[in-house]
C-alpha cells in the first residue's frame, strides 16, 4: 500500500504562503548575511569560468562583424533578466548553509533534483523568452532611429550614438523600455525561485507570492532593485571582473530577503 505521506509530500502545497512587511534594516541584513555566506562559500572562480568566456565570444563576434555592435549593450544589460534563473544554485548554497548541511560547491546542482523543477524549469523558460523579448525590442528601437545600415566601426557608432539626436532619443528610449522589462521580471522572480527551491508550490502560487511581497513592500523593494542595478554597474566596470564578486553575493543575499520577506512554511502536523 502506497504511503500517504510520501505522495502528499511529492504534491505542490496549495496554502498561500504569507507575505511579511519588511524594511530597510532588513535589506542591510540580508546584505550582510549574504556576504557572510559568500565568505564562507567563495565561488567567484566559477563565475569567472561563466562570465568571461561569453563575453570573449560576443566581443570576438563583434569585432569580426560591426552588425551585432547594436545588440552588445542589449545582450549584456538583459543579462540580468535571467539573473535569478542564473542564482538558483546560489540560493542552494545559502539553503545548504542555513541548515548546517554540507556546502560543497557541487551541492548547487542539486536544485536539479529539486520537487519543483517542473515549475523551476516553466518560470525559467519563461524568464529566457523575456529576455528575447528584450533583444528584439532593443534591436526594433535602434532600427527605428538609424535603420538597419551596420556600423562602420566601434568608435563610429560610439559617436553615433552619444553625440546625435537620434543616439540620445535611442538612450531615452531604450532604457526606459528596458526599465520596464527590469521591473517586470523583479515583480515576477525577487522571491519566486528561492520559493520553489524551498517548498514544492506550483509556479502561479510562486510568482504570486514574488508579486504580493513587492505590493505589500513596494519602497523597500524598489530600493532592493536600486541596489541590485547599481551593484551589477559596479561590478561591471573593472573589465565585468567584480561582477564574480557582485553576484554569488546578491544571490546569497536574496536568499536572506526571501526568508525576511516569506513566513517560514508551517510544519505539517501528523
Amino acid at each position: 500500500m502506497p504511503n500517504k505521506g510520501a505522495i502528499a509530500d511529492a504534491e505542490p502545497r496549495s496554502a498561500e504562503p504569507v507575505v511579511r512587511p519588511i524594511g530597510l534594516a532588513d535589506l542591510r541584513d540580508a546584505l550582510s548575511r549574504g556576504l557572510a555566506d559568500f565568505k564562507a562559500m567563495p565561488t567567484h572562480l566559477a563565475f569567472l569560468c561563466v562570465i568571461y568566456p561569453v563575453l570573449t565570444l560576443i566581443f570576438a563576434r563583434t569585432a569580426a562583424g560591426y552588425e551585432v555592435l547594436p545588440l552588445v549593450f542589449p545582450l549584456l544589460a538583459g543579462y540580468t533578466l535571467i539573473g535569478p534563473l542564473v542564482a538558483l544554485g546560489i540560493y542552494e548554497l545559502s539553503r545548504r548553509r542555513e541548515q548546517g548541511l554540507d556546502v560543497s560547491r557541487w551541492h548547487a546542482f542539486e536544485v536539479l533534483g529539486s520537487p519543483s523543477i517542473l515549475a523551476i524549469a516553466t518560470l525559467g523558460v519563461v524568464l529566457m523568452a523575456i529576455y528575447f523579448a528584450w533583444l528584439i525590442s532593443a534591436l526594433a528601437i535602434y532600427e527605428r532611429y538609424f535603420g538597419s545600415a551596420v556600423p562602420s566601426s566601434i568608435v563610429g557608432f560610439a559617436r553615433q550614438v552619444l553625440t546625435t539626436p537620434s543616439g540620445w532619443a535611442l538612450i531615452i528610449v531604450g532604457n526606459s523600455v528596458g526599465f520596464l522589462f527590469a521591473v517586470a521580471v523583479f515583480t515576477l522572480s525577487v522571491v519566486s525561485f528561492p520559493l520553489l527551491l524551498d517548498r514544492n508550490v506550483g509556479v502561479m502560487t510562486a510568482v504570486g507570492t514574488s508579486v504580493r511581497a513587492v505590493l505589500a513592500n513596494p519602497k523597500t523593494m524598489a530600493t532592493w532593485g536600486l541596489i541590485v542595478a547599481g551593484s551589477l554597474l559596479i561590478g561591471s566596470l573593472p573589465l565585468f571582473v567584480g561582477l564574480a564578486i557582485v553576484l554569488p553575493v546578491l544571490g546569497h543575499s536574496t536568499w536572506h530577503l526571501y526568508r525576511k520577506v516569506v513566513e517560514p512554511d508551517a510544519p505539517c502536523l501528523p
